[in-house]
C-alpha cells in the first residue's frame, strides 16, 4: 500500500511537470492534485477498513477460544462436580478425586475426571506450570500422613504425564492431613473420604478463565 502511494505521487510529479511544460492552466493542476488527495484518501480508508477487519477476526478468534474454555470448564463441574477458583496469577481445581483409606492408588472411578481434566490442561493451559497437591485424613501420624499424601499427588502427577501432560509442568507436594474439608473424620466416618483428595493449582493468568466463567 506504501509503494502503490509513493506511485502515484510520483506518478503525479510526472504528470504535473509535464503540463507545465506544456503550459497546462493552474485549474489543470489544481483538479490534478485534487485527484490525488481522493486516491490517497482512498487508500487510507482501505487501509484503515483492512485493519478493522484484522480486528474483527481478532475478536471473533478470541470468542471462539473463551466459549470453548467456557463449555470444557463447564462440563469439569457439571459432570465431575469440580469446583474452579480463577484469582490473579493462578487457577484453582478443587476435583472429588477421592483414595481409598491408607491408599495412594487413583481409583477407577475417577479416571474419567482425570483425563477430562488433563485434556483442559494441554488445550488451554498448555506450557503453564500445574502443582498437584496432595492430602490425607487425619489418622495417621503427621509424617505418615505427609509421605502418604505425597504419595497420593506423586500418583496422579504420573498419570496426567501418561495423559500427555509434560511431567517438567508438574509438581507434586503432599501436605498430610491439613485443610481437612471434614475436620476429623478419618478411615470408615462419614466425609473422611473427602480428606483422602488431590487438588490443582495452575499458575498461568488467569483472565481467560475469568471471562470464560463469566460468559452468559
Amino acid at each position: 500500500m506504501r509503494h502503490t502511494k509513493q506511485l502515484r505521487l510520483i506518478g503525479f510529479t510526472i504528470l504535473a511537470a509535464t503540463s507545465l511544460g506544456a503550459c497546462a492552466t493552474k485549474g489543470f493542476v489544481r483538479n490534478g492534485l485534487e485527484s490525488q488527495r481522493a486516491a490517497l484518501s482512498a487508500d487510507i480508508a482501505a487501509e484503515r477498513a483492512g485493519r478493522v477487519a484484522g480486528d474483527s477476526a481478532v475478536r471473533a478468534d478470541v470468542a471462539r477460544d473463551l466459549a470453548a474454555l467456557r463449555n470444557d470448564l463447564t462440563a469439569l463441574r457439571n459432570e465431575f462436580g469440580a469446583k474452579i477458583t480463577a484469582m490473579e496469577g493462578k487457577v484453582q481445581f478443587a476435583f472429588p478425586v477421592h483414595f481409598a483409606f491408607d491408599d495412594a492408588t487413583v481409583r477407577g472411578e475417577d479416571v474419567a475426571a482425570l483425563e477430562r481434566f488433563a485434556d483442559v490442561v494441554r488445550t488451554y493451559y498448555n506450557g503453564a506450570t500445574i502443582t498437584v497437591e496432595g492430602f490425607a485424613d487425619p489418622a495417621g501420624s503427621r509424617a505418615y500422613n505427609l509421605a502418604l499424601s505425597q504419595r497420593r499427588a506423586d500418583a496422579v502427577r504420573q498419570f496426567l504425564g501418561d495423559r500427555g501432560v509434560s511431567p517438567t509442568l508438574v509438581t507434586s507436594v503432599g501436605y498430610g492431613s491439613t485443610r481437612q474439608v471434614r475436620p476429623g473424620a478419618w478411615g470408615d466416618e462419614p466425609g473422611a473420604q473427602l480428606n483422602r483428595r488431590v487438588a490443582f493449582v495452575i499458575d498461568a493468568p488467569a483472565e481467560s478463565t475469568i471471562a470464560a466463567l463469566s460468559m452468559r
